[in-house]
């Protein structure tokens, strides 16, 4: 079952790395920490844009992009966090930031290990039959002190209800 509006999120302990000047080079390798969703959002209103996989086609050419070309935007808008999540570990989602030329922490990209958080909120994919595994699926949550205020869940092979637009849209 899928988590709705007014949920609260259940707890999570997601591993990043912060962009750092000292690890800039896409050759670099910084240390991943921890990050409590429950410790560091309360209070704060974040989006989380959850991909199936960095650097795959739609994922990298046509989901991330627009994000970071509005990134300024979307925090004017009210958000004070905007987190891109996929079960990838947190050196390729480093090595996805740096690619795709995020060079501070507007947009931090955090590793949902085994799709573990988006199972319990009800958003993994089975993916196995493509060689991928159980994934994260592609979704967008606003969070607002903890509770969600807008779920979209995309329909496979799709990229509306998560895009970047229909995130400036429900803030």
């Amino acid at each position: 079952m899928t988590v709705a509006p007014g949920t609260q999120i259940p707890p999570a302990s997601f591993k990043y790395i912060p962009h750092s000047k000292d690890s800039e080079s896409i050759q670099a390798c910084g240390i991943p920490i921890s990050l409590n969703a429950h410790e560091e959002w309360k209070g704060k209103r974040v989006v989380v844009i959850s991909v199936p996989g960095a650097f795959t086609p739609t994922c990298h050419a046509n989901h991330l992009p627009p994000f970071v070309a509005k990134a300024s935007e979307i925090h004017d808008k009210g958000a004070d966090v905007i987190a891109f999540l996929s079960s990838n570990d947190p050196f390729v989602l480093s090595a996805w930031a740096k690619s795709a030329g995020v060079k501070d922490n507007s947009i931090i990209f955090i590793s949902d290990g085994n799709a573990e958080w988006s199972k319990q909120l009800g958003l993994d994919v089975d993916l196995t039959s493509k060689g991928m595994g159980m994934r994260s699926s592609r979704y967008a949550l606003i969070i607002d002190d903890l509770k969600l205020s807008y779920v979209a869940q995309e329909e496979p092979g799709k990229l509306q209800v998560s895009s970047a637009d229909a995130i400036l849209a429900n803030l």
